[in-house]
Parts: structure tokens; sequence; C-alpha cells
């Protein structure tokens, strides 16, 4: 697995209020970052894997939609996540 529980846990910890934290917007955002990235270098080395490229098109919709969420509640905790993660807008 490419994503332990430590790893999750130091995700959590870093991004959100802390590592039993996983439902902050924060927390989600890392982890779909983190996981789209991963997905991202499977797919350059297997560009056929088209069920993977439609799982990373979902990934990135709904790390959007929390993105937009959080954008709409709190646009200084957005603009922090955006900056820490490097997404770009």
């Amino acid at each position: 697995m490419y994503l332990t529980k430590e790893a999750k846990e130091s995700l959590f910890e870093k991004h959100g209020k802390g590592k039993n934290d996983t439902g902050s917007s924060e927390g989600q955002i890392a982890l779909f970052t983190h996981r789209i990235n991963h997905l991202t270098e499977h797919l350059k080395r297997n560009r056929k894997d088209y069920n993977t490229e439609r799982s990373l098109v979902m990934m990135v919709g709904k790390r959007r939609s929390l993105l937009d969420y959080l954008k709409k509640t709190e646009i200084n905790r957005y603009r922090e996540i955006i900056k820490e993660l490097g997404i770009r807008k």
C-alpha cells in the first residue's frame, strides 16, 4: 500500500487540527492531493489504464468541491491550503 497509517496520520496532523481529525476540509484536501499525485505518476507509466484515469478525474472533482466550499466559508484557510499544497487555481 502506498499510503501507510503513519503517513496518513502525519498528513492529517500537518494540515488538519490533529492526527485524529480526519473530517476537516484541509485534511481531506491534503489526502486527496496526495492520492492525486500518486495516481498521476501511475498514469505517466501506464497510459492506457482508463479506470485509473476515471478515478483520478472523479477525485479531482471531489477535491475541487471541497476547495470551493472552503473558499466560500473561510477564504483565509483556503488561501493557506492552496499555498501549502501548491495547488494552482
